[in-house]
């Protein structure tokens, strides 16, 4: 069973090939892979580079987490979802010491980490697809892909299945033994040599069977290991149920929150909030407001008064949080959907964390609140270390209108009210029985309390 590490863990998500600066496609990098069917993609050099995030853990301790989410560390050719080798860091990173180095100096500081695990495909690269280019059906390892060989003939294009129509994408058999027998000796490699758990990249796309075939085999060895999966859309309980996994990311609460605070509709708000509540009665989900696929949550909110409103939801409603590395200096980027249109929410960072009094010169995208986001992560972190219950609590719905929200998340050991205002005039809220300021800002008046305009508020009782 997992452990109940769990219910402590915030995590510092990092996309680390963008972080540390390397080059993220192939025309760019002087370390392109080369696969043969004879055996794994080789790189020209190995760069150090992975040991730059050293330098960042004691900024996750200074912020109050304790968990490092990491982004694809495997080799890969281009952004390191197209894995050539599950079982050898990609060489624009560095090695397996520099990784042992890196878990070493984590698990140190009581930081827990996150490995990214692509199993819904590898890249065209891998010696594995390779093999069967070359070989076609007799290949040893045709197994492990979904192909249509019908009409095929030595010579031909391999007519494999790929994801979502990225034909550098390989989609694998989910189907077949041999794949479920990789990926639970991938996964339990890496526990061994350290990690903490995974986050399943595109579990949607993978059937729940495999999971739960997959699973059980790698909870043998590793019984507190957590497992979530990226779920974008699907029945998420339905998931839950048939995979095992521990849990699953939240899109519904990430839109919930952004749009409608931009949009100054926090109906969408209350509903994404409701929902949450019928996830908890199966699973604890992973929450966020930022992520390496997404516009960071500064440039989706226009209006950085709002940004706390944000942060505020996001630290006081149920879910295992995850803060997307650079959101607490209130990076601003916009993703596009062209090639390259992850690249300015993947930038890289300096080699050791800016001072306040740098901020914000010292990080390109940071705007002019950055010192004053960096300070209210810190507090609003700080509130949820006080208040560990929240991690698994329902939450009400006291209070809504388009620019204003009141939720209560309670449980038997105690309470928290959030209270938001959009509105360019002060707004009085019903409290219940809140009568302690612990954030923000508010006038408490017994079962009430006013907000000036554009504030936000985080009560106890």
């Amino acid at each position: 069973m997992t452990g109940s590490w769990v219910e402590h863990v915030m995590w510092w998500h990092v996309y680390p090939l963008g972080f540390v600066g390397a080059p993220v496609r192939p025309e760019r990098s002087a370390g392109a892979m080369r696969a043969t069917a004879a055996g794994p993609a080789q790189p020209e050099a190995v760069e150090h580079r992975l040991g730059r995030l050293e330098a960042w853990l004691d900024h996750i301790v200074g912020l109050g987490l304790n968990g490092l989410a990491l982004g694809p560390v495997f080799a890969a050719t281009s952004h390191g979802y197209d894995t050539v080798d599950h079982f050898r860091i990609d060489s624009r990173l560095g090695d397996d010491a520099d990784f042992d180095r890196l878990v070493a100096a984590a698990h140190e500081r009581g930081i827990r980490v996150l490995l990214d695990g692509v199993f819904n495909h590898v890249g065209r690269a891998h010696p594995a697809f390779a093999a069967v280019e070359e070989k076609g059906p007799d290949a040893a390892t045709a197994e492990l892909f979904r192909i249509d060989w019908a009409g095929w003939r030595p010579g031909d294009p391999v007519r494999a299945e790929v994801f979502e129509g990225h034909d550098q994408l390989v989609a694998l058999d989910h189907s077949s033994p041999a794949v479920a027998d990789l990926v639970a000796r991938v996964m339990t490699y890496w526990l061994d040599l350290g990690a903490d758990g995974w986050r399943l990249d595109a579990a949607y796309a993978v059937p729940p069977a495999f999971w739960a075939e997959v699973l059980p085999r790698v909870r043998e060895a590793h019984p507190d290991a957590w497992f979530t999966g990226e779920v974008i859309h699907g029945d998420a309980l339905d998931i839950v149920a048939r995979s095992g996994l521990d849990s699953l990311t939240q899109y519904e609460l990430w839109q919930g929150i952004w749009h409608g605070i931009a949009d100054a509709n926090l109906f969408e708000t209350k509903h994404a909030i409701e929902r949450g509540n019928e996830l908890l009665e199966s699973f604890v989900p992973t929450t966020f407001v930022g992520n390496h696929d997404v516009t960071r949550i500064a440039s989706a909110i226009p209006d950085a008064r709002h940004l706390p409103h944000a942060l505020a939801l996001l630290f006081t409603l149920a879910g295992t949080p995850m803060v997307y590395a650079g959101d607490e200096y209130g990076l601003r980027a916009v993703k596009e959907e062209r090639l390259g249109g992850d690249d300015a929410v993947r930038p890289e960072f300096p080699a050791t964390p800016p001072e306040p009094d740098e901020l914000p010169a010292a990080l390109p995208g940071a705007g002019p609140d950055s010192r004053e986001l960096l300070a209210l992560h810190g507090e609003l972190i700080a509130l949820r270390r006080r208040h560990p219950w929240l991690h698994s609590a329902r939450s009400d719905v006291l209070h809504v209108a388009n620019t204003a929200l009141v939720v209560r998340t309670a449980t038997g050991s105690g309470t928290v009210v959030t209270a938001l205002n959009l509105g360019d005039d002060p707004v009085e809220l019903p409290i219940a029985d809140a009568t302690t300021l612990l954030a923000g800002t508010a006038t408490l008046e017994g079962p009430h309390a006013t907000l000036p305009a554009h504030a936000w508020a985080v009560l106890g009782a």
